[in-house]
């Protein structure tokens, strides 16, 4: 949407608490890339209901390009420090690119949970789905089988490699308020016994491998210096 005719009449004092990360800029070009999601997650926050508990309290989930869970400044790190700070987010799902035939932007969900006191669950759903053709577009549609997944991995709140990680509110300030699951997934290293023998052996095959790609390459330095030679070129 293009609000640009109307963006100042929303900075007002009267909307400093609604809009308490700040109101986007009209950009000099394309005014229709404006960043509006963040006006609508910010009037979603302010909307939910702060009185409501138990099973009927606020929830919201709301589509946002997945850029903004890394956002390093700006508005979109003020929002996702309110909803960290507050102890009012359930989880974040990022989507795979292309979800939507009508656009190739990466999209992630973030689900709004003003009772969800501990931890968040944070899921890369990036690699799933399938790609088929919609007239002239394409986009990817994730199977059912991949759906329930999903959803059994987050209302479950499990932690499964290289897909989700179940992290308190402190752990993401720790990792400066990041929604993003791959920041959080332990980076692991296959450690594998040799012995002496196998490794020497290793090392004069890597070498020996070295030592050609270093012949060929001079051939071919020697060829490409005689072809230019013939015409007329040093």
């Amino acid at each position: 949407m293009d609000f640009s005719d109307f963006r100042d009449d929303l900075d007002t004092k009267e909307n400093k608490e609604r809009f308490f990360a700040g109101i986007p800029k009209t950009p000099k070009k394309a005014v229709d890339k404006m960043a509006i999601y963040s006006l609508f997650l910010q009037h979603i926050i302010y909307s939910m209901n702060e009185s409501s508990t138990g099973k009927n309290g606020a929830k919201a989930a709301v589509v946002v390009p997945t850029g903004f869970i890394t956002a390093q400044a700006g508005i979109d790190k003020k929002i996702r420090q309110k909803l960290v700070d507050d102890k009012m987010l359930a989880g974040v799902v990022s989507m795979p690119s292309n979800i939507f035939a009508t656009t190739g932007t990466n999209v992630s969900i973030l689900f709004l949970d003003k009772n969800n006191q501990q931890d968040v669950v944070l899921l890369d759903a990036s690699n799933l789905g399938e790609t088929v053709k919609e007239g002239k577009n394409q986009r990817t549609v994730l199977t059912e089988a991949e759906e329930q997944q999903i959803i059994n991995t987050f209302n479950q709140k499990q932690a499964v490699d290289d897909f989700s990680v179940v992290v308190s509110y402190d752990d993401i300030k720790a990792k400066n308020y990041s929604f993003s699951a791959g920041q959080y997934f332990e980076v692991k290293i296959e450690y594998m016994d040799i012995t002496a023998e196998e490794f020497d052996a290793k090392m004069k095959g890597f070498t020996d491998n070295l030592d050609g790609l270093f012949k060929e390459s001079r051939e071919l330095e020697e060829e490409i210096k005689t072809q230019l030679g013939g015409l007329g070129y040093e």
